[in-house]
């Protein structure tokens, strides 16, 4: 493991990190180039953020780190630590994947995941996901809060979700963006007026959908009627029977149209068998999130996945 930096990684390690935390959260600061925005992507506050920094100033007696209105920007002295502390980085992602060869092969890594995730998204890439991990692969597909429940309950290793829910107990990175659009078997403006969504006939979600509330969020956003006043013909939880419903209606009346992920509806957009449109132009994007619990965040499973995740976003 990177013999001649031995003595640095003591030092560093040992003597002043021995959690590795600190270091940790220097280097995604610099990388975030912001405090927040480091907070938010390790999953501490920001005051803890700033406490982890000034003790690595405290204990090397030099500031580091200059904080700017539009960032950070780091010293001589940071930059330099900077250079060590990626070295370390570096000798432990090695030594993790080494750990990894010689890890119970036969324990299936388990993945909870809401339904666009765990059904549209996921399997774009599950194959290449075990070959990666070295391991087994199950996917939970259910609602998003029922995933975190999972977690907390310790039935899952990772949730991939489309809502944050607030807990102290579990980490939240930010993974993709997520596009909810109006669709239907027949043509549709590009840009949709108010008067067209008052024509149509919606197949809607159910009021508890977060698809929903988005959807409410941007009529009010542009100004739109809600969508309380549509000609609502039946209200759908799941987003497989809305697009089969929406996919065998009658184009001889008036369109019947709904809202869902792009990527359920993805190879049928492209085929021509469904068409899209968006409230003026504008798109609907929700964050979906990886999840995992806190007493899990430098096990060498969960941070191979999320590093793979990550990047493939």
């Amino acid at each position: 493991v990177c013999s001649s930096d031995l003595i640095i990684i003591y030092f560093m390690e040992v003597i002043m990190l021995t959690d590795f935390a600190k270091l940790e959260t220097f280097l995604t600061v610099v990388r975030e180039k912001s405090f927040s925005k480091a907070s938010a992507k390790l999953g501490i506050s920001q005051p803890a953020v700033t406490q982890q920094m000034k003790f690595i100033e405290e204990y090397l007696d030099v500031q580091i780190v200059d904080r700017k209105k539009n960032g950070i920007r780091l010293t001589k002295e940071g930059q330099m630590l900077h250079a060590i502390a990626l070295k370390i980085e570096k000798c432990v992602a090695n030594a993790e994947k080494e750990l990894l060869k010689i890890m119970n092969k036969n324990v299936t890594f388990v993945f909870g995941a809401s339904f666009i995730i765990g059904n549209y998204i996921l399997p774009r890439f599950l194959n290449n996901l075990k070959e990666n991990i070295h391991n087994d692969v199950s996917i939970n597909v259910s609602v998003s809060h029922e995933a975190i429940e999972d977690l907390l309950d310790k039935k899952i290793d990772i949730a991939l979700v489309e809502n944050y829910v607030s807990n102290d107990d579990i980490v939240y990175r930010e993974w993709m963006e997520d596009e909810i659009v109006i669709f239907s078997n027949q043509k549709l403006p590009a840009k949709a007026k108010a008067e067209d969504l008052l024509s149509y006939k919606w197949v809607c979600r159910n009021p508890e959908s977060n698809t929903r509330l988005i959807f409410k969020e941007n009529l009010e956003k542009a100004n739109f009627p809600d969508c309380d006043t549509f000609n609502v013909t039946s209200e759908v939880t799941s987003a497989t029977t809305i697009v089969q419903t929406v996919l065998h209606s009658d184009k001889n009346l008036t369109p019947t149209v709904s809202i869902v992920s792009r990527n359920a509806i993805e190879s049928l957009l492209k085929s021509g068998a469904l068409y899209e449109s968006r409230i003026n132009n504008q798109k609907m994007i929700r964050k979906l999130y990886i999840a995992y619990r806190k007493d899990r965040k430098h096990d060498a499973f969960v941070e191979n996945v999320v590093d793979y995740l990550l990047k493939i976003k």
